[in-house]
């Protein structure tokens, strides 16, 4: 992690570019903090990101499994009988996921976190998409893990603890700009980002002053994101 090192908008681009070069609806991430538990860092949708708290919540889904094993769960058809994770399987079919495939973040046997797929429609992944997903998630890894002159696991999971609790304020600052603006949540975020891009500023910054004072003055969201 280099200076001016975003994390959380590095996880925004992974599941955002997930979804735009392979078949899949949306992507999320989840990330273990210092403890090794399990939290949300990303997601490319609303759904998704509901869908992967639910898991943690619920302590039962597919990335779970894979943060714990360090391998690839697929699961093709949540529709189908014996679910390995039943309650899990009901809340996503509810958000509009029928496939779900969870990859590890890894590197050499240090498990960071899981990249996961899901699909509105049922069916296995194909072969050639779960390889590109999965060297995604290994540059993303060591994107996290090789900073620059520091190597101690600690900081590293310092770093990673900083990112998360980022998250929390940005999921604070999308809710406040969808009540102010009267918006779904993702054009919420969509307007976050836009404008920190825009006056070169850092997610996570431009989300703490939005929170703290309001005083950010964003465009007018358009007739597409009401």
């Amino acid at each position: 992690m280099v200076a001016d090192f975003d994390v959380i908008d590095f996880l925004q681009l992974l599941t955002d570019r997930t979804v735009r070069l392979l078949a899949a609806s949306a992507a999320g991430v989840v990330l273990a903090d210092p403890r090794g538990e399990l939290r949300v860092a990303a997601a490319s949708s609303e759904e998704a990101g509901l869908v992967e708290l639910f898991q943690l919540q619920n302590d039962q889904g597919p990335c779970l499994d894979c943060f714990r094993t360090g391998r690839p769960i697929s699961a093709a058809d949540l529709t189908g009988p014996d679910q390995r994770w039943p309650r899990f399987a009901h809340a996503a079919i509810q958000a509009g996921f029928r496939t779900v495939e969870a990859l590890p973040m890894r590197l050499r046997d240090q498990v960071i976190g899981a990249l996961n797929l899901f699909r509105a429609e049922p069916g296995p992944f194909e072969t050639a998409d779960l390889r590109i997903a999965q060297a995604l998630a290994d540059v993303a890894t060591i994107g996290l893990l090789h900073e620059r002159n520091v190597r101690r696991s600690e900081t590293v999971a310092e770093q990673l603890q900083a990112a998360l609790n980022s998250r929390v304020m940005i999921e604070q600052a999308k809710g406040k700009l969808a009540e102010r603006y009267g918006i779904d949540m993702d054009r919420a975020f969509t307007m976050l980002r836009d404008y920190a891009r825009n006056t070169n500023q850092h997610l996570t910054d431009v989300a703490r002053d939005f929170v703290t004072d309001g005083s950010a003055e964003f465009p007018p969201p358009t007739a597409r994101g009401r």
